[in-house]
């Protein structure tokens, strides 16, 4: 195999795994752990993968993440309406787990001082709680994604073996008939296992991710147990998007929003 081809195989591995270990592109690949060392080193000097402990992190052309800075105040009037319809759902000595998007962070402001169990993968979701001493925190490690502060990979998916939550909360890049997106392959793995840990299964999204695609497909719509949105579905909306049977909640209604 020539060397160019041998490089974009390797590429092509662990852009389709998100997170793949040094060994399993040597056994994929039949050569030896040395060869593919100095195959994740140029594509690590060419911005497209980071080289980890043991393996290597697809980045694509940086952009996929934008900055957590970025995004904060991106429709953040909207982020904190929904972020309130969030929290009246929230009782006292639930377990919730957040993940590490902008409007899961304002769910986050609103339960500093509740009595409550907070467990995610975002760090300044966790610097955030660890100020308050009436919330319980527990922080799922792993890589910690450059340019987000949001944890990744199989360490934050292992520890969630062990974890049960009332509510994971999560955040999307897109929805779309097809079902729920984010924007890159590791995220919506460790998303996956979020998924997994919780009785119920929220998404929080503001109106701007309604038929907007993203790179890494989620899940189906119907694998979620509650959407709360920013503003009423319309007509054209509810033909694209199948509900079933999941609760569709609008910011600033009263209950539950007759679909």
């Amino acid at each position: 195999m020539l060397v160019e081809e041998r490089r974009h195989r390797v590429l092509d591995l662990v852009s389709q795994r998100g997170f793949i270990s040094l060994l399993d592109l040597a056994q994929s690949l039949q050569v030896s752990e040395s060869t593919i060392r100095r195959d994740l080193d140029f594509w690590h000097q060419q911005g497209a993968l980071k080289r980890t402990h043991g393996g290597a992190i697809y980045l694509g052309d940086g952009s996929q993440l934008p900055s957590f800075d970025e995004r904060v105040a991106s429709q953040l009037p909207e982020k904190q309406a929904i972020a309130r319809a969030a929290v009246a759902r929230i009782h006292d000595g639930d377990s919730i787990l957040l993940d590490g998007g902008t409007t899961t962070l304002e769910v986050a402001r609103l339960l500093v001082g509740r009595p409550v169990q907070i467990v995610t993968n975002s760090l300044p979701i966790a610097q955030l709680i660890a100020s308050s001493r009436e919330t319980d925190l527990i922080f799922l490690g792993g890589y910690v994604y450059p340019r987000t502060g949001v944890a990744l990979g199989p360490l934050a998916i292992r520890m969630m073996e062990d974890i049960h939550v009332h509510q994971t909360v999560m955040s999307v890049g897109g929805i779309t008939s097809k079902g729920l997106f984010n924007s890159n392959l590791l995220l919506v793995e460790t998303e996956r296992a979020m998924m997994g840990c919780a009785d119920e299964v929220v998404i929080i999204a503001d109106h701007s991710k309604i038929g907007r695609p993203a790179l890494a497909f989620l899940c189906e719509l119907e694998a979620v147990d509650t959407l709360i949105l920013d503003r009423p579905l319309s007509t054209e909306q509810k033909r694209n998007i199948h509900l079933g049977d999941t609760r569709l909640i609008v910011a600033g209604e009263e209950g539950e929003f007759d679909r």
